[in-house]
């Protein structure tokens, strides 16, 4: 926390994302401007049987990225499928077919839409809850799409780029953490990547979810998961 107070003093008006470092589908993730939102979240308070518990709660601070790419006032996340097969040696699978998570509502930094879930947080579990939700698309764009849309809005080059730092970043997060990770040659794992560009199309690491969900929730859901469990089962088989 004394180290995030420093960082937070440098750069006084920016804006940070919290997320609670054992939970999913966005629950309990706030954006926060000022430290005395921070210092209330290093605490849960739990009550069972009238007995009520103070347990320690720890959380992933991070610089908010403030100029996301938008598309149509949007912000939006790209959620990719990785399958590691091998450590040691390293060996990686990106499955080719992910899919743009979109927020509800036109992106705003103002400080009165702060807690504004619709417009900051793109999880699915999140976003369907909106009263306005598109249950036919789902909020969702294929990737393919996204590279359409970046080619003919930014060339060609800024595409190609785009996903070729993509792929470094899947490549050089693994390394970060080969030493770390059991490799066994009978084990593999599919991780969700969650990536963010900004302004300029440069992807940036928002974070590696390991068992991600398979849940649908739109037709085109169904198809792109489908495809991807039987490209994990084709590649599994042939190891």
């Amino acid at each position: 926390m004394s180290i995030f107070h420093e960082e937070f003093k440098r750069t006084p008006n920016s804006l940070w994302i919290i997320k609670p470092s054992n939970r999913c589908q966005g629950s309990g993730i706030v954006v926060v401007n000022k430290l005395n939102k921070v210092k209330k979240l290093k605490f849960e308070t739990k009550s069972s049987n009238d007995n009520t518990t103070t347990e320690n709660q720890t959380y992933v601070i991070s610089k908010y990225l403030e100029d996301p790419l938008l598309i149509c006032h949007k912000k939006f996340d790209l959620r990719l499928y990785v399958l590691v097969t091998s450590f040691h040696p390293l060996k990686v699978w990106l499955f080719k077919q992910g899919f743009c998570r979109f927020c509800n509502e036109k992106y705003s930094v103002d400080v009165n839409d702060i807690d504004n879930i619709y417009i900051h947080l793109t999880n699915v579990a999140i976003q369907k809850k909106y009263e306005k939700y598109n249950s036919s698309n789902g909020g969702k764009w294929n990737i393919k799409n996204l590279k359409l849309y970046i080619e003919m809005n930014y060339g060609y080059e800024k595409a190609r780029n785009c996903f070729q730092e993509i792929n470094n970043i899947i490549i050089n997060s693994l390394k970060a953490v080969q030493g770390v990770i059991h490799s066994d040659k009978h084990c593999y794992e599919c991780y969700g990547y969650d990536i963010i560009l900004d302004s300029n199309i440069k992807p940036w690491l928002i974070e590696v979810n390991s068992s991600p969900s398979l849940c649908t929730t739109t037709l085109g859901d169904k198809i792109l998961k489908k495809r991807l469990i039987s490209d994990l089962i084709k590649y599994i088989i042939l190891l």
